[in-house]
């Protein structure tokens, strides 16, 4: 398998539907909620990626471009955008929908960095033991 074709299988996708007891004062998907989603698909991605025990090293940019009501539902895609030795970055982004209406707006994006790690919780090579380019 081609790392373009383990990149497109490994792609995640998680929907959900914004209830009361995720949202703020504001009526909107409360923040630390929605890094939450994103970290958690990004960690699915990674793992679908690599079959490695993978962990979580950072949260690069996360741009909060809408708010996102009470309400609507929210799709969170996770793609593998980067790979190093022992580490991928993961781009996440959740798009909003109105549950009444057509179309979705992107709301939120950011980069997730991973890495993989053996029994000891040393880093190791995310490529590692993976079929090789075609």
């Amino acid at each position: 398998m081609t790392i373009e074709e383990r990149i497109e299988q490994s792609e995640t996708r998680i929907c959900t539907t914004v209830f009361p007891f995720l949202t703020n004062h504001h009526d909107t998907l409360f923040g630390g909620k929605a890094m939450a989603i994103m970290d958690e698909v990004a960690f699915m991605a990674a793992t679908r990626f690599c079959r490695k025990t993978i962990v979580t090293v950072s949260s690069d940019k996360i741009n909060f471009e809408k708010a996102i009501p009470g309400g609507s539902i929210i799709e969170a895609i996770a793609r593998v955008d980067s790979i190093g030795r022992t580490s991928l970055k993961v781009k996440v982004e959740i798009y909003v929908e109105d549950m009444y209406k057509e179309g979705r707006e992107l709301a939120i994006q950011g980069m997730f960095s991973l890495v993989a790690l053996d029994d000891q919780k040393n880093p190791i090579p995310v490529m590692e033991g993976l079929e090789k380019d075609n």
